[in-house]
């Protein structure tokens, strides 16, 4: 690991706060392992190792939790990112992942009117007809202010926080290298993937700071639900024999599912300025009585409106918890705030179709297949993982379709992965969070709520609607297309491959993983025995030197032939070591 580079001044400050924090919760052996202590002790600053372990008494996900807001809003949102890698870490972890609150202190407004005067082409005070300065709610990215249109509309204006890009690409640049740092040193560690998880986040959180992007996914779910009508409401989610509620089954509403409009002459990368959303709260739900909504109309219509985003639209909010959402007059339901979504393909949403079928069918090989697919061409017990699941899917068997809980059976469904040392992939990890988001705010607007009761329609007519004709010819004509392209240009990649063979330059590049292993062994290996020979050839020399007299001394001795005792005792030690770490490596 190329330490040097983390000797810039500019970085010394905030690596010294990290480790100062990690050894407060307890985490100073790992402080010392990753070599964070020498570099800063080499740097003149202390650590507080008195500290260490201060809250260890702190079960370790809490710790970690506790670590991470410390560590600031960088390490803030990584964690809530690490709450939805349902693959990798048990139930409590991602409970406590969860608890992470994304707020932070307002910026004074006099540093962020310079920006947005920037940002709109104008002082906001001229830009629209009313502009409040006081913020309505301060995150760790940006700051929501409430202004109003020349035409009267209501509009929120986010802003991202002055300067913080540069402070989140330090901290992404940390980031990485301490997770290069886990990997190679800590055992225990390594199972985690943390370079994975750090590239996921960190691609995650440069796309959250670019606002058009999110204003992008914004207006393109709008688009998905213009003309929605919800028609999958099930009769089993309202009172039996009321005629009101009967009738408000299949509303006429416009806007049924509402998502704010963005107004692009003023959204930047920096600000996003959109829709105002005068509604309830999720929080709120003993709000939602005195409005005169009705929470199971609100449950049912909700988890529609996910299920559509996510099985037909391939383009999900992938955090749907009740900061997020509103709810409206006409019992219509608001969903903001898109820095985080999820996009899924064709052969996903597929997949994901027969997943849940299979599960609520009780069909366990169905669901088995699928899982195979989604681990990929890595490494795999398929007996051992296939029976589990069908032992699993099994126990289910004869379950009234209402008992059911499909959050609970995907979780428990990514523990038997998380067993077997397999990873989801990155896409699936935001959906699997979403399910058991989704289930759990119909559960708190309806103890009734049953998330396979309502799913079951929206996965039949999604399954009937890959095998309709048209599809099925546009599936084929796509795949047509693609073999007539890859037969057209088969005569040009051949004649390339036999020009590169008649100029000797034809290569073949084969990576064998065991071999590179071994190769790194071979070469460890030839280190220390040149290492062995040059101790033994300064052990012989020293000797020789100490039977010549003349010369200088110390302490009576040759001080050459000393000092090549010490080298080679210096040598000796150092090959020791390295013989006593290779075993270790070996045996883990």
């Amino acid at each position: 690991m190329p330490w040097q580079a983390l000797m810039a001044t500019h970085d010394l400050g905030r690596l010294h706060e990290i480790a100062t924090i990690l050894i407060r919760y307890g985490f100073a052996d790992m402080v010392r392992r990753m070599g964070m202590a020498n570099v800063l002790e080499r740097a003149g600053q202390a650590l507080l190792w008195k500290h260490a372990d201060e809250l260890a008494h702190l079960e370790p996900p809490a710790r970690v939790r506790r670590a991470l807001e410390d560590l600031g809003p960088t390490f803030v949102k990584l964690g809530q990112v690490l709450a939805t890698r349902v693959d990798l870490f048990e139930i409590e972890w991602i409970t406590e992942f969860g608890k992470l609150q994304d707020s932070a202190p307002p910026v004074p407004y006099a540093k962020v009117q310079q920006q947005l005067t920037t940002d709109l082409g104008g002082p906001p005070e001229n830009i629209f007809a009313e502009f409040n300065p006081e913020p309505l709610a301060a995150a760790s990215i940006a700051q929501v202010y409430r202004a109003r249109l020349h035409d009267g509309s209501e509009v929120v204006i986010k802003v991202r926080r002055p300067d913080i890009k540069p402070t989140i690409e330090a901290d992404l640049r940390w980031l990485m290298r301490l997770a290069e740092l886990a990997e190679s040193e800590s055992p225990e560690l390594r199972s985690f993937n943390p370079q994975d998880i750090v590239r996921q986040f960190s691609q995650s959180l440069r796309r959250e700071l670019d606002f058009s992007a999110e204003c992008r996914s914004s207006e393109s779910i709008a688009n998905n639900f213009e003309g929605y009508t919800d028609q999958f409401v099930s009769p089993s989610a309202f009172a039996k024999n009321d005629p009101i509620k009967t009738k408000m089954q299949l509303p006429k509403i416009s806007r049924l599912i509402v998502i704010p409009r963005i107004y692009w002459q003023w959204t930047s990368e920096r600000v996003c300025v959109q829709e105002y959303i005068d509604g309830i709260p999720g929080r709120h739900l003993d709000a939602l009585q005195n409005a005169g909504l009705d929470r199971k109309i609100l449950a049912v219509r909700g988890a529609h409106a996910v299920l559509k985003m996510i099985l037909e639209d391939g383009l999900f909010h992938a955090d749907p918890h009740p900061g997020n959402v509103f709810y409206l007059s006409g019992n219509r339901i608001a969903f903001i705030d898109f820095g985080m979504v999820g996009w899924l393909t064709d052969e996903r949403r597929d997949q994901l179709v027969r997943l849940l079928l299979g599960l609520v069918h009780h069909e366990p090989l169905q669901v088995a297949d699928v899982m195979l697919d989604w681990t990929g061409d890595g490494a795999v017990d398929e007996t051992g993982l296939v029976a589990e699941i069908q032992f699993f899917v099994d126990q289910y068997h004869g379950m009234p379709l209402k008992q059911l809980s499909l959050g609970g059976m995907l979780n428990d469904l990514v523990a038997i992965l998380r067993r077997h040392h397999l990873k989801m992939p990155a896409d699936l990890t935001l959906l699997v969070k979403a399910f058991i988001s989704l289930e759990g705010m119909g559960r708190e607007l309806d103890p009734d709520f049953n998330m396979a009761n309502e799913a079951m329609p929206i996965l039949e007519r999604t399954l009937r609607a890959r095998y309709k004709p048209a599809t099925l010819i546009r599936r084929s004509w796509r795949a047509a297309s693609e073999a007539l392209s890859l037969a057209a240009g088969l005569p040009h990649d051949i004649s390339r491959l036999l020009r590169a063979a008649r100029r000797g330059r034809l290569e073949i590049h084969i990576d064998v993983t065991h071999l590179k292993h071994v190769g790194n062994q071979l070469d460890g290996a030839a280190n220390r025995l040149v290492i062995g020979i040059v101790v033994a050839a300064l052990i012989i020399g020293s000797s020789i030197v100490m039977t010549v007299s003349g010369g200088p001394t110390l302490f009576g001795l040759p001080l050459f032939g000393l000092i090549g005792y010490l080298g080679a005792a210096t040598g000796g030690i150092w090959l020791l070591f390295s013989i006593i770490k290779s075993n270790k490596a070996d045996k883990e």
